[in-house]
């Protein structure tokens, strides 16, 4: 089973906005699943841990993560993000497929 992890917006600028990118991530993440895929969803992995670290920590660990992973999936407003576009920067420098699932 080939395993997938899940790049798109998190943060925003209230936390209804949050819940939102994390209900949209989720959404991604169980379409992969329901594919075969084994999926990694950073949004539900640290969702409400907001401010209990520095983003740095949260973005670095996600890239650790990803870089394990054999697929990343960048979601509806990837290119909005900033750490979805680090995530994409170095999944391509690192080899890692990338799937453009922007619908």
């Amino acid at each position: 089973m080939r395993i997938v992890y899940v790049a798109g917006p998190y943060r925003s600028d209230t936390v209804y906005g949050i819940r939102q990118n994390i209900a949209a991530a989720e959404a991604v993440a169980l379409k992969y699943w329901k594919l075969g895929y084994a999926v990694i969803c950073p949004h539900k992995n640290t969702a409400g841990m907001d401010g209990a670290l520095p983003d740095v920590a949260w973005l670095s660990g996600d890239i650790e993560i990803m870089k394990r992973c054999d697929v990343i999936v960048m979601m509806q407003g990837w290119v909005h993000s900033v750490g979805a576009k680090v995530e994409h920067d170095v999944a391509i420098k690192e080899g890692i497929e990338v799937i453009y699932d922007c619908e």
